[in-house]
C-alpha cells in the first residue's frame, strides 16, 4: 500500500486522534490541507461518533481518520476502588469535596460496543484506527467489507506481529516519546519503551505492512527523519494541541506554553494505564509512598476526573490530563492551515539537505 497515494495525501501525515482534544474541525482542517485528520471517539458513545463523523463531512469531502479504544474489559473491583479513592481522599478534602461514592468503567471498548460497529458500517469512514489493542476477528471482517483501511497502533514487535496477522493494513509505532496514553496491548506486561526511531527500523525490517512513526515528531524535519528510517509517514499529535481549531482548554494551553513542557512525565495514577503527561500535581503523586493498586483503566479514570472536576472549582489546575510528548516545547500556536504549509516547507527543506 502506498498510503500517501492511496488516501491522495499531500504531505505524509497523520494527526493523531487524541481523543477529547482533537475535533472535527482539527480533523477536516488537516485532511483539506493535505494531511490525514482523525478524530477520537473512543471516549464517545455511538451517537456523538455519528455526530462527529458528520460534521466532519460538512467540512471536507478528504479522507479522515476514526480512532477506537479496544482495551480489555475492566474487572470491577470494588474493594480495590474502596482503598483508592481512600487514597484519594485528603485531595478531594483540600478542595472541599467528598470522593464519589462509586466508580465506573466511563468508556467502553470497541469490542463490548456493537452500536459502534453498526454506526461504522453505516457511515462507512475511509480510515478506522485502534488504540490499545485490536478488535476480535469478526469486527475485524466486517469493517474491512466497507472497503475502510484498517490501522492499530503497536508499541513492539509483538503486537505489530499481532496486528499483521489480524489483517490490519498499516500499524502506527509509538515510541516511548509519545504524548497521551500508551497504546501496549497488556499494560500489566512488559514494556521494553522503545524509542521512536529504534521501532520504526525494527518493524520495517520484520513487517511487511506499511509503519507510520509517532512520537516526539515535531516538525517537517521530524517527518523526514522518519520516513528516511522506512516509514510511510508520521502521526503528529502534541504539534496540534495549540492550534485553535483543538478542545484543549486555557489551561491546558498556558501549561504546554510553560517550562513543564521540558518534563513530560509517564503516569498511570491519572486514567489507570500508563500515559505521558506534562508535568503537575496529579504526575507528581507519583513520588508517594504507599500508593495502593489502581482499579483497571477506565475505572481509575473517573476518579481522575472527578479530582480535577473539584480542583478547578477551587481555581486549581494542577490536575488536568494535559497529555503532552517529549517535544512539547516545540508545539506552535497558529492555525492548522499555517501550521501544515510549514510543515510542508519543512519537510521540502530537509529533503533537499538529503534526509
Amino acid at each position: 500500500m502506498n498510503w500517501p497515494e492511496q488516501l491522495g495525501l499531500t504531505i505524509p501525515l497523520v494527526q493523531a486522534p487524541m481523543a477529547g482534544v482533537s475535533t472535527p474541525a482539527l480533523a477536516a482542517a488537516v485532511s483539506q490541507a493535505g494531511g490525514l485528520g482523525s478524530i477520537g471517539v473512543g471516549a464517545a458513545g455511538a451517537t456523538v461518533a455519528h455526530e462527529m463523523i458528520c460534521q466532519v463531512r460538512q467540512q471536507t469531502g478528504a479522507p479522515f481518520n476514526v480512532n477506537l479504544f479496544v482495551h480489555k474489559t475492566p474487572e470491577v473491583d470494588p474493594v480495590c476502588d474502596k482503598a483508592w479513592l481512600a487514597w484519594l481522599k485528603p485531595l478531594f478534602t483540600e478542595f472541599n469535596a467528598v470522593p464519589p461514592a462509586r466508580l465506573h468503567p466511563i468508556y467502553r471498548s470497541f469490542n463490548d460496543d456493537p452500536e459502534m460497529l453498526d454506526m461504522l458500517v453505516h457511515m462507512k469512514p475511509p480510515v478506522v484506527s485502534f488504540h490499545f489493542g485490536l478488535p476480535v476477528a469478526e469486527k475485524i471482517s466486517v469493517l474491512k467489507a466497507t472497503g475502510a483501511i484498517l490501522v492499530a497502533t503497536v508499541t513492539s514487535l509483538e503486537e505489530a506481529c499481532a496486528a499483521e496477522a489480524a489483517g490490519m493494513d498499516a500499524i502506527v509505532a509509538q515510541g516511548i516519546e509519545a504524548g497521551g496514553h500508551r497504546g501496549i496491548f497488556d499494560p500489566a506486561g512488559r514494556d521494553d519503551a522503545l524509542g521512536t526511531f529504534a521501532l520504526i527500523r525494527l518493524l520495517v525490517r520484520k513487517c511487511r505492512i506499511p509503519v507510520i512513526a509517532a512520537g516526539g515528531i515535531m516538525d517537517g524535519a521530524g517527518i523526514a527523519a522518519a520516513l528516511a528510517l522506512g516509514a510511510v509517514a508520521a502521526q503528529m499529535g502534541t504539534a496540534f494541541i495549540l492550534c485553535p481549531e483543538t478542545g484543549a482548554d486555557e489551561s491546558y494551553r498556558k501549561v504546554l506554553e510553560g517550562p513543564a513542557a521540558f518534563h513530560t512525565r509517564m503516569t498511570d495514577l491519572v486514567s489507570g494505564r500508563p500515559a505521558r503527561c506534562l508535568a503537575n500535581r496529579f504526575t507528581r503523586l507519583g513520588d508517594s509512598a504507599g500508593i495502593p493498586p489502581l482499579p483497571d483503566y477506565p475505572i481509575a479514570y473517573d476518579a481522575g476526573k472527578a479530582l480535577n472536576k473539584a480542583a478547578r472549582n477551587c481555581g486549581e489546575s494542577g490536575f488536568g490530563a494535559y497529555w503532552a510528548g517529549q517535544g512539547a516545547p516545540l508545539a506552535r500556536a497558529m492555525p492548522v492551515d499555517q501550521l501544515m504549509g510549514k510543515l510542508k516547507d519543512e519537510l521540502q527543506e530537509a529533503r533537499s539537505f538529503g534526509m
